[in-house]
């Protein structure tokens, strides 16, 4: 088995930013750019571009109320890449926003030996 070079090793992860935006703005419909960069650890204009990037993919849209954004996502968009293609983004959002839930009985069923 080959080792992985120590220069990429510990860099990669399984989510992109645009997962880890649209999964922030799922939690928190209202966040601030600022605060979502906060979360995960880009710059505030790398949330822009992505919010802008999911907005034109029709992943969600923006709403101006008052002075702030308010963010509703499209649960029934499916997935960019055609190998998950068949699903859609309200799948991964279920995923994470739903995992300190009590199992469901499907899961039980699939979690029992």
């Amino acid at each position: 088995m080959t080792q992985p070079s120590a220069a990429r090793g510990d860099q990669w992860t399984f989510l992109t930013n645009h997962a880890r935006v649209l999964i922030a703005l799922a939690r928190d419909p209202e966040a601030r750019g600022r605060d979502v960069a906060d979360q995960i650890g880009i710059t505030e204009r790398a949330v822009q571009l992505i919010v802008a990037d999911l907005e034109a993919a029709g992943y969600l849209t923006r709403t101006r109320v008052g002075r702030r954004n308010r963010y509703t996502i499209d649960p029934t968009v499916a997935l960019r890449h055609p190998a998950e293609a068949d699903h859609p983004v309200g799948d991964l959002l279920t995923t994470f926003l739903h995992r300190e839930d009590t199992p469901t009985a499907d899961t039980e069923r699939v979690a029992a030996p």
